[in-house]
């Protein structure tokens, strides 16, 4: 499973633009941007935290997994003795 940032459907939400947030929260456009488009693999927490408490949220409610290509086929997954 991959992990994915959720700003974009945050920020959707919540009627705030990515400029809006790097002024409220003191990280760059170029970041958050980044996070928008899940152009990045690695966030500071930090980072997190300063977005999330912006948006009053957890750092958590960012963050969320994307099912793997073959659970999203239907197939079932490895079981616990070989089954």
């Amino acid at each position: 499973m991959k992990t994915r940032f959720r700003l974009r459907e945050v920020l959707e939400q919540a009627g705030m633009g990515q400029s809006e947030l790097a002024r409220r929260s003191g990280v760059s456009f170029a970041t958050i941007n980044r996070l928008c488009t899940n152009a990045t693999e690695r966030v500071d927490l930090a980072t997190l935290d300063r977005l999330a408490a912006v948006l009053s949220m957890e750092p958590g409610e960012l963050l969320e997994r994307e099912p793997s290509r073959r659970q999203s086929r239907g197939r079932p997954g490895l079981t616990r003795g070989g089954r």
